[in-house]
């Protein structure tokens, strides 16, 4: 559908201002989805993207100021996220055996099937979003990353 009948606006000052509007709107309507998708599973997008963070370094620990770095969000607080999920079972903390000060991140095996179990929603996800080709959506990703600078 297209922007103007989602927001019910009939005109825009510009192409430009279409376009943000329209990159706010359909990040919102993503993070709706997925907030919808992970709810029954206890989880937040937030906390999904830590335990994804914590997957990709493959059983090595890491910082909480690692986490941050690499976080889709970079306002959430990673330390509180690290601690939910941790009373969750899904992630270990561990001080580290050099400065006692840092605290070292891992995820859990329990961490580990959830993500499993997630990783299939997603797929399904996905599928909606195969409403454009394989091409236009690595042009609409170069568009992207070219906005960004």
């Amino acid at each position: 559908m297209r922007i103007e009948e989602e927001i019910k606006q009939e005109k825009f000052k510009n192409e430009y201002q279409k376009l943000l509007v329209n990159i706010l709107y359909t990040g919102h309507w993503i993070d709706r989805m997925t907030t919808r998708m992970l709810r029954p599973h206890g989880l937040s997008s937030q906390q999904l993207n830590v335990l994804r963070i914590l997957r990709g370094q493959k059983g090595n620990p890491v910082s909480i100021k690692l986490i941050q770095e690499r976080m889709l969000d970079k306002m959430s607080n990673a330390s509180r996220l690290v601690d939910k999920l941790n009373a969750k079972g899904l992630v270990e903390r561990s001080q580290s055996d050099i400065d006692r000060r840092q605290v070292k991140i891992t995820i859990t095996e329990q961490g580990l099937k959830l993500l499993t179990k997630v990783d299939k929603l997603l797929d399904n996800f996905e599928e909606k979003v195969r409403t454009i080709s394989k091409q236009e959506a690595k042009e609409l990703n170069d568009l992207l990353d070219k906005l960004r600078g």
